[in-house]
């Protein structure tokens, strides 16, 4: 998209056009007019030079015929000729003049003005990306922090796990039967198909059918949303797991 000219710069130019061209015309004809009087001046040199000569020869040709006479004082110079004034300009030419300054003026200040918001601007810009790059550096800090606490956790439920997968199923079957859902549902998850096939069949019927109906749920809604955290990362670390029965 190309930048709409600005109106107020072209009128400005057009202005001073404008009285660049008279003020050259004015100049133009001053200097006519002090063509006019040189060459005026000079033929008027000219002739009175040329009329002391004439002069000069009248008297020697009467001094050749009369007695020696006394000699004629010499003519002063012509005073040169003033130099022809410049007119002045004229009231609206001298408006003309001030309102384009005036108007010079303003541009400077709001050049100025423009200057300084594009600075105060680029600063608040730079202050900005430095604090984006310390957030980002945060944010990256407490990916980490999370990712170490994700990994404490699993690696807490993977201990549980294997406590139950060493005990007969029985014994296991016997504890989950009293177990917490939530708890009771991380930890078979994690479980080898292998060991938790016994155990499953040991517990109580309905729980066993509670458990494999939780257990469908959650690996349907870990395998339609891509992404999901880990089993048991939203659940509170482990600070030891239960005894076992004997």
């Amino acid at each position: 998209m190309m930048p709409r000219p600005r109106i107020l710069p072209l009128a400005i130019a057009g202005m001073a056009a404008l009285l660049a061209t008279k003020s050259a015309g004015l100049i133009r004809a001053a200097q006519s007019e002090a063509t006019q009087s040189e060459a005026t001046q000079s033929q008027a040199t000219q002739s009175q030079a040329a009329a002391p000569v004439g002069r000069a020869a009248a008297a020697a040709n009467v001094a050749s015929l009369s007695p020696a006479a006394p000699a004629a004082p010499p003519m002063p110079p012509a005073p040169p000729m003033p130099p022809t004034a410049v007119p002045p300009l004229s009231p609206g030419d001298l408006a003309l003049l001030q309102d384009l300054r005036r108007r010079s003026a303003d541009l400077d200040r709001r050049e100025s003005a423009i200057a300084a918001r594009e600075s105060l601007a680029a600063a608040a810009e730079k202050r900005l990306a430095t604090r984006l790059d310390e957030l980002t550096a945060l944010q990256g800090k407490l990916q980490a922090l999370e990712a170490a606490r994700q990994q404490r956790d699993e690696a807490s439920w993977q201990g549980l796990v294997r406590i139950y997968e060493t005990m007969k199923p029985r014994d296991a079957a016997v504890i989950f039967n009293d177990l917490e859902p939530a708890v009771l549902l991380q930890v078979m998850d994690r479980m080898k198909e292998s060991k938790a096939a016994p155990v499953l069949a040991a517990m109580l019927p309905d729980r066993a059918r509670q458990l494999t109906a939780d257990l469908a749920d959650l690996r349907s809604r870990a395998n339609e949303l891509p992404g999901t955290a880990a089993p048991g990362s939203a659940l509170p670390p482990l600070a030891s797991p239960p005894p076992a029965s004997r």
